[in-house]
């Protein structure tokens, strides 16, 4: 699937499976007085909403609502790229949001299978890498690709706000990335090493790891009624997929998919 955010580069990116329909939705909101922030906000409280549900065993409906919460999450996005109006404070926020969604979500899962407290705090620090995984090649693609730097591998360096944003605004909102999240960024890149030339191996392989196609995933497994298997797969097959991915960067290639 050929995305706008990378540019030129032929990508297939597993995560992008809603980013039409998140399209259609941010030009209809283009004019309206809805901003970026409000978006991010919104979709974590349908992901609040879905911890609910899953607490009240309706996980159907819940990871039926994850799926559009992953349609939303790319609607953030898109109008600011539409609108021409890139935010370092929507970044930041929307990475906040994301994790306390997913926090409030895994540890809903938890109480609702009755797991051990280290294997939720197990579940949750894999699914936090999971995603820096595929964030991180998502920004060296977009880097090359649309030339898009509002997103940077290494935030430790505090960005100049656009325009558009408050200095003093995107400061607070640096100091809570930083404080909070920067430990995943240098484990990823540690790990990662510098990634092979064209980076189309790692981004898609990756990809499937995002929550885009986690979602769908997730809801196939509630509707097969083997939701109980979600520690198999997140420190299984995705952690699999996590040194597969980490192996081929670090012994990096200039070959193609």
């Amino acid at each position: 699937m050929k995305v706008k955010k990378y540019g030129n580069r032929n990508v297939l990116d597993l995560s992008e499976w809603g980013r039409p329909c998140a399209r259609v939705i941010a030009r209809f909101l283009k004019e309206k007085p809805v901003s970026v922030i409000q978006i991010t906000s919104f979709h974590l409280l349908l992901t609040i909403l879905c911890a609910w549900l899953i607490l009240e065993g309706n996980t159907i409906i819940a990871c039926f609502i994850l799926i559009l919460k992953g349609i939303i999450d790319a609607v953030d996005g898109e109008l600011a790229r539409i609108r021409e109006r890139p935010s370092h404070v929507g970044r930041y926020w929307d990475t906040v949001a994301d994790t306390i969604g997913l926090i409030a979500v895994i540890s809903a899962f938890g109480r609702l299978f009755s797991w051990e407290p280290m294997l939720t705090f197990a579940l949750i620090l894999a699914t936090l890498l999971q995603y820096s995984l595929f964030n991180h090649y998502s920004i060296l693609m977009r880097n090359l690709g649309s030339g898009d730097t509002t997103s940077r591998t290494d935030e430790r360096i505090k960005p100049v706000a656009y325009p558009w944003e408050k200095q003093s605004t995107v400061d607070i909102f640096h100091t809570i990335y930083v404080v909070f999240f920067s430990w995943q960024d240098s484990m990823i890149s540690f790990l990662s090493g510098r990634g092979s030339k064209n980076l189309t191996f790692e981004l898609t392989v990756s990809s499937s790891l995002g929550f885009g196609m986690q979602s769908l995933i997730i809801f196939s497994l509630a509707l097969t009624e083997n939701l109980d298997h979600l520690p198999e797969l997140i420190l299984g097959v995705n952690v699999g997929l996590m040194m597969l991915v980490i192996l081929r960067s670090r012994f990096r290639t200039s070959s193609s998919i």
